[in-house]
């Protein structure tokens, strides 16, 4: 019963997070400079125009007033109109958002297969030439910035060895062959039953995830890495070993598995935040998604569609964390009682 008034503690703190998050970024996009009334209509829209567009908008009320009309429209849903494209701010996030999470994920599945095993190998040739070259390499991943990366796959893949393109989902040749179903190309491309218009939708997702991936291989590699060291000298590894099963049951039956959740906690929080990261690789590959439909909102003052996809980012966030928290519990017994214990 413990643990289960700890997860609704949990809710109750990530609600007051959001509503915090709520304030300070619908504040801080009423205050920003230029008039957004003034930016849809245009230069030449006369004074009166604006006025009224203004009014209409609720710019002219005070803003406290404006947060109170913000959120009653929250709770249904609306979260108002985009001055850029005319539409509900919400239709735009639907559209957008799973261009991004398609992205994400494939990145985040880079990351989990390439990180994890890198780190495996490295904590079993601790001090080696394997390892020492990991840490090269975890380092450089960290270290250097996802759009030169970007930029630098796009160099070498696209315009040098021509293997990949590097803009955009999808080739202009499947437009009109692939139906929405899901907004997700890697999905929506085989429910139309188009093989190469499948085909096409990895090569383009490919380069975009593997440079956005590179920055988590490297923190997961070596947090792996650590937690293995951490677990394969104690006594019940010994046991195992002593009993004669293979090396690789004891590395990632036993091994592994007890020294997988700091990396599952590195794992949710990188997935996380990479729905905010995302924007320039997004931008470097021309890539529709949320992240750079934000920085467009961002550039034009489309204070709508700015609030509305922080607030989106900002609930996946807490939501991913959240279900990180009931996964650790789940999988280690020691953080479950601790969770009771701090109730």
């Amino acid at each position: 019963m413990k643990y289960w008034q700890y997860l609704v503690r949990r809710l109750a703190g990530i609600l007051v997070s959001l509503i915090g998050l709520s304030i300070i970024i619908f504040t801080t996009s009423r205050v920003l400079p230029g008039n957004p009334a003034r930016m849809a209509l245009g230069a030449l829209a006369s004074e009166e125009q604006v006025q009224a567009l203004a009014a209409e908008m609720g710019l002219n009320k005070p803003i406290p007033l404006q947060y109170l009309d913000y959120m009653r429209g929250l709770l249904v849903g609306d979260l108002g109109t985009s001055l850029e494209t005319k539409r509900a701010v919400s239709t735009d996030i639907v559209y957008y958002l799973p261009a991004t999470l398609e992205l994400i994920t494939v990145s985040m599945f880079l990351t989990v297969v390439i990180g994890i095993p890198l780190g495996v190998v490295a904590a079993q040739n601790k001090d080696g030439l394997t390892d020492n070259a990991t840490r090269l390499v975890a380092f450089f991943s960290v270290s250097v910035p996802g759009f030169f990366i970007a930029i630098m796959f796009q160099l070498l893949f696209g315009y040098l060895l021509e293997w990949l393109p590097i803009t955009g989902r999808l080739g202009s040749e499947f437009g009109s062959g692939v139906s929405r179903f899901t907004g997700f190309l890697l999905v929506d491309t085989l429910l139309s039953g188009n093989l190469a218009a499948h085909v096409d939708a990895w090569a383009h997702i490919i380069l975009p995830a593997l440079a956005l991936s590179l920055a988590g291989i490297g923190q997961v590699m070596r947090i792996t890495r650590s937690s293995m060291i951490d677990v394969k000298d104690q006594d019940y590894v010994e046991a195992e070993r002593g009993f004669g099963l293979p090396s690789w049951l004891v590395t990632y039956k036993y091994t592994l598995k007890n020294a997988f959740i700091p990396t599952l906690t590195i794992l949710g929080l990188l997935y996380a935040s990479l729905l905010g990261n995302a924007f320039l690789i997004e931008l470097v590959y021309s890539w529709p998604g949320l992240a750079s439909y934000g920085v467009t909102a961002v550039l034009n003052n489309d204070f709508n569609a700015v609030v509305g996809v922080t607030m989106t980012i900002g609930v996946a966030f807490v939501s991913i964390n959240f279900l990180v928290d009931v996964l650790l519990g789940r999988v280690d017994p020691r953080i479950r009682l601790a969770m009771e214990e701090a109730t």
